[in-house]
This record gives C-alpha cells, sequence and structure tokens, in this order.
C-alpha cells in the first residue's frame, strides 16, 4: 500500500496531469463513423451499386468500417421485394458474410414501408407492429443492435402520440429477447416535433427503445421532413437535436450540397457536432449525405472530411 501511494505521488510530482484528462475519463464521448446506405440511393436506384456490395463499398471506397443499412435495398440485386429479403435467410446471411470479409460491423437497419406505426387505426397499426418484427430479426442476424423506425400516420396528434407509445412498447418488448435497441427518426410530420417525440420516449420508457436524432429533418410540413428545400413549417433544428439526444443511440449526420470551403451552408455543423459532444453521447455518427448538385461520391467524402475535422 505504501509502495502505491509513493508512485502515486511521484507520477503526481512528475507532472503527469499534463496528460489530457479527458484520455482516461469515462465521460469522454467515444464518436465513431458509419456510413448510412441512404447516401449512395441514386446509385442503388440505378443499380450501379448492388446492395450486398455496400459493406466492402464503404470500407474500400471510404474507409468506414461500420455500416447503417435501408430496408428499401433489401434484395433489390435479386430482383425481391424489401419483405421478402427481410425474411430471406439464404439472403441475409450471405450479407453477414460478404461484411465479415470486408470487415465492416453492421450497425443498424433503417426500416421503410412497412405501414404506419402511429396510427390510431388499431388494425393497421397493430399489422404495421408486426411487418416491422422481421426486420428485428433481420438485424439480429446481421449482428446490428439498432433497428430505426418511423413513426407515420394520420389522425390528432394526442391520438397518434396514444398509437405510438403502444407500439414502440410492442415492437421494444419484442426486440428485447434480441438484444436489440428500437430506435425513431425525426422524420416528417409530428415526428419532426422533438417535444412530441421526447414525450413518447418519456411515456415508453423502455431502456432499448430511443431517439435518431437526424440534423436535416426537422421540416413538420413535409412527409419525410428534409429541410433542404422550402420549408412552410419547421422545428428548430439546434433545439431539436439537442432535447432528442438524451435518448439517442445513433446520430444521423445528414449533409447537403457544400460550399467552396466544405462547410454546409444551411447548417452550422460546429454547434451540431458541438451539442452531440456536449451531451456525452458515445456511439455512431451515421454519414448520410442527401445533396442533389454534388457526386454522391464527393458528397460522402466531404462529409467524412467535415466530421474528421470537428470530432
Amino acid at each position: 500500500m505504501k509502495r502505491r501511494i509513493f508512485l502515486r505521488n511521484s507520477l503526481l510530482s512528475a507532472g503527469a496531469l499534463a496528460i489530457d484528462p479527458l484520455s482516461f475519463s469515462s465521460a469522454a464521448p467515444k464518436l465513431k463513423i458509419s456510413l448510412a446506405e441512404w447516401s449512395l440511393h441514386r446509385a442503388l436506384q440505378a443499380k450501379q451499386l448492388h446492395h450486398l456490395d455496400f459493406p466492402i463499398t464503404a470500407k474500400k471506397t471510404y474507409g468506414i468500417d461500420a455500416v447503417e443499412y435501408v430496408s428499401g435495398f433489401f434484395g433489390l440485386d435479386r430482383n425481391m421485394t424489401q419483405q421478402e429479403a427481410g425474411k430471406n435467410t439464404a439472403y441475409l446471411k450471405e450479407l453477414l458474410q460478404r461484411s465479415k470479409d470486408a470487415g465492416v460491423y453492421n450497425n443498424l437497419i433503417m426500416v421503410d414501408q412497412e405501414g404506419p406505426l402511429a396510427i390510431p387505426d388499431d388494425t393497421i397499426r397493430l399489422k404495421a407492429v408486426e411487418d416491422h418484427k422481421k426486420w428485428v430479426d433481420a438485424a439480429s442476424l446481421l449482428g446490428c443492435t439498432i433497428v430505426r423506425v418511423n413513426l407515420q400516420g394520420e389522425g390528432d396528434r394526442a391520438a397518434k402520440k396514444t398509437a405510438a407509445v403502444d407500439s414502440l412498447s410492442r415492437l421494444g418488448e419484442y426486440a428485447g429477447t434480441q438484444h436489440i435497441n428500437v430506435v425513431v427518426e425525426n422524420h416528417g410530420g409530428d415526428s419532426s416535433r422533438a417535444d412530441w417525440l421526447v414525450s413518447i420516449m418519456q411515456q415508453v420508457g423502455r431502456k432499448n427503445v430511443g431517439t435518431l436524432p437526424d440534423f436535416g429533418n426537422f421540416c413538420i410540413g413535409q412527409a419525410w421532413g428534409s429541410t433542404q428545400g422550402n420549408c412552410p413549417e419547421a422545428y428548430d433544428t439546434y433545439t431539436g437535436v439537442a432535447e432528442l439526444l438524451p435518448f439517442a443511440k445513433g446520430v444521423s449526420a445528414k449533409t447537403y450540397d457544400f460550399d467552396a470551403n466544405g462547410n454546409q451552408p444551411k447548417m452550422d455543423y460546429q454547434k451540431l457536432i458541438g451539442l452531440v459532444k456536449k451531451s456525452g453521447f458515445n456511439g455512431y455518427i451515421g454519414i448520410e449525405y442527401e445533396g442533389e448538385n454534388q457526386p454522391e461520391d464527393e458528397g460522402i467524402k466531404r462529409t467524412k472530411a467535415l466530421l474528421n475535422k470537428l470530432l
């Protein structure tokens, strides 16, 4: 004991505190970069890139070793519907093997077009809950830890909240048996109202149900929430991100077209990354380039460079 105290005091007196204390602090954010498949949606839709080749493209072309899949691209390279691909074990195992061969970690699946989880009509909504479950199974097989869902549906906001709480509770319970997290992205309509989404998280109250804050999807008046164009009604981006971060299990670093200095004219990225750091979030920040006037390849590389500079 005396020897340990002597060594400790000697190190302190030798100036050990000059080392960055965050290097040893459990509170220091551990932020890593992943690549969202949507960043290459134009290439995928044109079949210039096949879904099964996405992991190796992420690693070899962009030097990124973690990926975020989009359910809509599953099966396109085999002329299968996403519903067929989502429960086709052979197809999923092939994707898993390709990701392993490339040294790529499968982080999450973004699930779209499987029915409205926030619609007050129980018949439609409960079918949507069941239709989402195959993606929880697919995520488990692929080694993912997260499934991203949307809270869409027509109706009164309060009724939609009640419906959303029930849907997420059911999905969260099912996903919990496979150690999968269910997260909701601010993605248009009422889901782009961060305070509404936070109130749902609080009422669900499950550790494996959270959020995926997206830097660009705070347009309430549009179906998918993108603020790239004119937006008749928008939630404040910085307020929204700050409110969603305490429940975050991932972050979507949305980018649009870049200016000559490599920055985002529509967003203060330094402020956004500052909010992420301040929140203590530990996990993946997913590159999601959505520009229209620059090639996808260039947009991904510029986004990565911007994140590396700020992180």
